[in-house]
């Protein structure tokens, strides 16, 4: 098995629905990730606010990519939470 090096942080997530749909992507992608959620129930989400709701950890090696493949799922993400609230634009 090949080895992975050492994990870096790719992107934060906002909420779980956007960590589905980047997972998905780096599946699809044949990236290796682990997602870190800061989702802390005895605290009610108190630091989510500050750190997002979690982070998303990639092989160094494949960093560039997973980042511009995060920032491409967010911007789609984006785009439907504006039309489904109808505040385009």
């Amino acid at each position: 098995m090949e080895s992975t090096g050492q994990w870096v942080k790719a992107g934060t997530i906002e909420n779980r629905f956007e960590g589905d749909r980047i997972s998905q992507a780096l599946q699809e992608a044949g990236i290796p990730f682990l997602i870190k959620s800061f989702l802390d129930t005895a605290y009610d989400g108190l630091y989510i606010p500050q750190k997002g709701w979690g982070i998303v950890m990639v092989p160094e090696k494949d960093k560039e990519t997973a980042e511009n493949l995060i920032i491409e799922v967010k911007k789609t993400f984006k785009e439907e939470e504006e039309d489904e609230t109808g505040q385009l634009g």
